[in-house]
């Protein structure tokens, strides 16, 4: 009988890590209406545009970075790509090279270097954090030389003015009903690579690897094929982060993306991704990087310090995976002895 009663929303709780992405939401909307509260500017619908558009980036950098993390592994080198990407595109354009090959030569650049991660990681069985520090320095090497130790000029100098603005708007000006084309982009990313995560084969063979790779590899998962999928999908979202900022900017910043692969890590284990491997939904990604941005602009908002937003978010990552360690180690419903 109970289980005839269980439909709709029973369902849907009873999906893993459906409850830790549903918290990241409770969790952004009970910060959103207390910042609302101190300064209703939070509420305008200016501010709600730009929150979109800021968490975006957000977004994208957190599909990536969960990507990696369900896989039982992280990706130190997001940051970097990111900053790559910005660079070689902008570089290609300002140089004269029509938007749409330059974004083309910069996601080949980028997804190398997710395939040489997943290489290092799945086949030769580096620790991650070593493997992806190295291609981390390197990738911001290449950031820095592509245009020689110089930021770009202005894209418009090579492709001309209305080339640059139809790049400018497509990623980052533009909107497309009523809202910022930055935003769509990253919801777009986000439903394609929800599907394939929870969808499909990959996807399962992702949280295998992640919740035993041992058992994963004896019941046929190529471990190794399926690490590198999961970087190439952390190397794509960085680029499209990457020429997000270069249209933001106009030109290219060769410090851009920096710290970006953090931000990444907060946006998954505030959303439930495990750090540890094998859990988290997607979803609550999406939560978490909007935690993120509506805490970052509501401290903005009511004037606190820099230091004290990093305080504050630093505090809220470290929770989340103090949670995540106690829930896996079973404490909770333990009875005292």
């Amino acid at each position: 009988m109970n289980n005839k009663k269980k439909t709709g929303l029973g369902r849907i709780l009873e999906i893993k890590g459906m409850g830790s992405s549903l918290t990241a939401f409770a969790g952004l909307f009970i910060i959103y209406f207390v910042f609302g509260m101190i300064d209703h500017k939070v509420f305008s619908a200016q501010n709600n545009l730009n929150l979109l558009r800021s968490m975006s980036k957000y977004l994208l950098i957190g599909i990536g970075q969960s990507y990696v993390m369900i896989t039982g592994n992280i990706d130190l080198s997001i940051g970097s790509v990111v900053g790559m990407a910005t660079m070689i595109s902008a570089t290609l354009m300002s140089h004269g090279v029509p938007a749409l090959p330059a974004i083309l030569v910069t996601v080949a650049a980028a997804v190398v270097v997710g395939i040489l991660n997943g290489f290092l990681v799945g086949k030769f069985k580096l620790p991650p954090f070593i493997a992806t520090l190295g291609t981390m320095f390197v990738t911001r090497g290449v950031a820095f030389i592509v245009n020689g130790n110089h930021n770009t000029d202005n894209v418009a100098s090579g492709i001309g003015k209305e080339a640059a603005d139809r790049f400018q708007a497509f990623f980052y000006y533009g909107k497309t009903l009523g809202v910022y084309n930055t935003f769509w982009i990253a919801l777009i990313t986000f439903i394609i690579f929800f599907f394939i995560l929870s969808k499909t084969r990959s996807g399962r063979h992702i949280y295998a690897i992640g919740s035993n790779v041992d058992a994963a590899r004896l019941s046929g998962v190529d471990v190794v094929k399926t690490t590198i999928k999961a970087y190439a999908v952390s190397a794509v979202c960085s680029t499209i982060v990457g020429l997000i900022l270069a249209a933001q900017a106009g030109m290219g910043n060769m410090d851009a993306g920096n710290m970006y692969e953090m931000y990444g890590v907060a946006a998954g284990v505030i959303g439930g991704v495990s750090p540890l491997g094998g859990a988290g939904l997607l979803l609550g990604t999406f939560g978490g990087a909007g935690v993120w941005q509506v805490l970052e602009n509501g401290l903005n908002m009511i004037g606190a310090q820099i230091g004290l937003q990093r305080i504050v978010i630093g505090v809220i990552v470290v929770m989340a995976v103090l949670l995540d360690v106690i829930i896996r180690s079973g404490r909770f419903g333990k009875k005292a002895e």
